[in-house]
């Protein structure tokens, strides 16, 4: 049966439709979750530290619509989620938030117009109620550096398998805030959190995800860089000599190899070539 489609309600021909924000795409609530949703002006949103009982309401933030299309499908079949919303940008993401009152945001960030980091921040300000969810193509050090800095309280690859995604969000959800959730294959990439203080707890793995408090910086290959470190990767990104890169950052040569061994050491690294396409990747190169 296919979800979401005109066949799915009834509607009454004399009935006026109901206008909506130009700047969302409106999805069709499925017939199976409809009974369990409240009002969206009478309806409270989900607290953490709880069980999930109701129907987990997210607005998707992603210009890829057949992406979009999979996952209201697989959430149809879950019936314990649905998709409230859609958004092709950032642009008008708190003021859809504010109206749509979602509890997850799902949010892609790497789309045209605003800084997906900085409007994710700004929205959790205003909403903070909302847990921002980044679902993207790609696994790299910064971006989940920069969304654990940001608040957001998970981090998904577009490659995971659609059940742990929503698993994921549902354990998003549950945690509440002062947890930060990785996809199996996110985690692959991060070592196991410390903390600045008290000894190394044991991870949480709950519907194969990884739960880690607020304070607990995921560890990736970047973060084991010092900030010397990582400004020489980054002008190597750039194509800059070892001359070029000394004389950027008036230091010795000597002492821009010395960066460089340790690099190489650090990131599991073979050449300068290597480090050049790992900081290219990363987008090191670009900032």
């Amino acid at each position: 049966m296919k979800v979401g489609t005109d066949n799915t309600t009834s509607a009454q021909p004399t009935k006026k439709p109901r206008r909506t924000a130009p700047s969302a795409e409106p999805v069709e609530t499925p017939v199976l979750l409809a009974q369990s949703l409240a009002p969206n002006q009478d309806r409270q949103p989900l607290q953490g530290g709880g069980s999930v009982s109701q129907a987990i309401r997210v607005l998707c933030v992603d210009d890829h619509a057949v992406l979009v299309e999979g996952l209201k499908a697989q959430f149809a079949i879950e019936g314990k989620l649905e998709i409230v919303g859609r958004l092709a940008s950032a642009a008008k993401l708190v003021d859809e938030a504010l109206r749509l009152r979602p509890d997850v945001v799902l949010l892609d960030i790497e789309m045209p117009g605003p800084d997906a980091f900085e409007t994710a921040d700004r929205l959790q300000r205003i909403c903070p109620g909302v847990c921002v969810v980044v679902l993207s193509a790609h696994i790299r050090d910064a971006f989940i550096t920069a969304s654990f800095s940001a608040g957001v309280r998970g981090y998904f690859s577009k490659s995971e398998d659609l059940n742990d995604i929503v698993n994921g969000i549902r354990e998003v959800v549950r945690n509440g805030q002062g947890s930060f959730v990785l996809g199996p294959k996110v985690r692959e990439r991060c070592r196991p959190p410390t903390r600045a203080r008290g000894p190394i707890e044991p991870e949480k793995r709950t519907h194969e995800a990884l739960d880690v408090g607020r304070r607990d910086l995921p560890l990736t290959l970047l973060s084991s860089l010092t900030t010397r470190e990582a400004d020489v990767l980054r002008l190597i990104g750039r194509g800059l000599s070892r001359q070029q890169i000394a004389k950027q950052l008036s230091r010795s040569v000597k002492t821009i190899d010395g960066h460089q061994e340790r690099m190489l050491k650090k990131l599991g690294i073979a050449s300068r070539s290597d480090l050049m396409r790992f900081s290219i990747r990363e987008g090191l190169a670009e900032a």
